[in-house]
Order: C-alpha cells, then structure tokens, then sequence
C-alpha cells in the first residue's frame, strides 16, 4: 500500500534519513518509534509531501506521490499540536475543511459524537484546553475516511477515558483493513494496537518487524520492554 525506497534527506550537514526502504500495508498498525533525532518526523513529512527528499520515492497504492499531491486525499493527518485560527469557532473549523476537502465521502462523524464536540461546537478555539484541540484533531483525521492514517503523538494532553475511546477508534478503522502509522513516546498507549515496530535510529531503519516477532526476539511481553531491550543492544554495539 504505501512503499518507500531509497528516501534520503540531509539538512545542511545533518542526514535526517539514510536509505531508508520500506514497505508498509493495509491492516496494519504501524508504531514509529526511535529516540529524539531519528528521522521521525522527517519521514512523515516525506509522506504528507511537506518535506522533499533528496533521493528515492514513495508510492502509495503504486502510484508515485511527488508532485502529484491528490494522493493526500487518501490520508487523514493528526499533528502532535493542531495549529487552528483562534477567532474561529470549533464547528466553523470543522465546516471550512470540509468546504477545502469537498469529499463526496460520507464524513465519520463516531468520534465527534464519542468525544462529545456538539457539546462544545460553539466555542472559540482560542479558549480550547490542549487536549480539548487534540480532540478536535483526531475527529479531523478521521472525518472523511481515508484508506491511511498518520497519527502524531495522538494520547498526548488526553484524559484517561478519552485515550480509551481514541484507541478503539484506532481499533476498528484497523479491522476495516486501513493502514495506520503512529508516532508516540507513551508505548504503552501502542501496545494493544501495534502490529508491527517500525524503529528507526540516525535516519536509518534499525528495525522493522510484526510484533510478535519482536516479542519473541526480546522476550518482552510489552512494546516499552521490548524497545528499551533494543536501546540496550545498540548501546553496546556501539562500545
């Protein structure tokens, strides 16, 4: 579904990412992980076309995705910090994407309602806690049902309960078949949804496996475990 070959990327002197190939699919949960300055960020800005890269391509669905921006279409993005006009009012940010996106998709609107947003609609956003925005961001990234999620730190600035109703969202878009890349520092938030460990160290992929796969390398019952199992043996190797 979405395949990366050969993506390089250098800021100035910095190589954000190094040869990085990978092919990711449909049904799976995909946890992006790797320590501060590991290519995270850059990689999933390579995806959503903001970043160019230097080398190699990326395809979604076969179809290569540099300069042919529609593919965007097929992704829904939430950003670790939704940036939106303060003077707007929630639903009116709600009904300007929709007016941008002009989707003749049904728009999902389960999340809204679990998060109860009708509640709120009316407020200025400007007055918005940060989880009440992170709220507003994942029921944007699911509106119009894309085929590929890219989640940023989605738990982060989220109460305990609405972490639980995010990750069975998570959940059933996965069983729909939809392939959904996450990004977080709270592992185990990812460890009931994760199918496959995506870790990548200085702009290289220093792992990617299932997760069970993992376990059975590490002995470790948990994604946190496991990962911090990994650490361990790159530290040493590099003694």
């Amino acid at each position: 579904m979405l395949t990366i070959n050969n993506l390089t990327k250098s800021f100035g002197r910095f190589r954000a990412l190094d040869n990085v190939s990978v092919q990711l699919d449909e049904g799976q949960v995909v946890a992006l992980i790797g320590p501060n300055g590991s290519g995270k960020t850059t990689l999933l800005k390579c995806i959503l076309g903001l970043v160019i890269p230097d080398s190699g391509d990326i395809q979604l669905k076969g179809q290569n995705v540099l300069y042919h921006w529609g593919y965007r279409r097929s992704i829904g993005y939430m950003p670790q910090i939704g940036r939106y006009p303060d003077n707007m009012r929630v639903r009116q940010v709600f009904e300007v994407i929709r007016e941008i996106r002009n989707s003749d998709e049904t728009p999902d609107t389960e999340l809204m309602e679990a998060f109860g947003v009708p509640q709120f609609e009316n407020k200025m956003m400007r007055t918005l806690s940060g989880g009440t925005r992170q709220k507003v961001s994942a029921c944007l990234a699911f509106l119009f049902n894309p085929p590929v999620l890219i989640l940023d730190e989605p738990t982060a600035g989220l109460d305990p309960l609405s972490v639980e109703i995010l990750k069975d969202k998570i959940q059933r878009e996965k069983q729909k078949g939809k392939l959904i890349l996450i990004t977080s520092h709270i592992l185990s938030d990812l460890d009931e949804l994760t199918t496959h460990v995506l870790y990548l160290m200085d702009g290289k992929i220093r792992v990617h496996q299932s997760m069970d796969a993992l376990k059975a390398e590490t002995g470790e019952g948990k994604l946190n475990r496991a990962i911090a199992q990994l650490m361990k043996q790159d530290a040493h190797a590099t003694h």
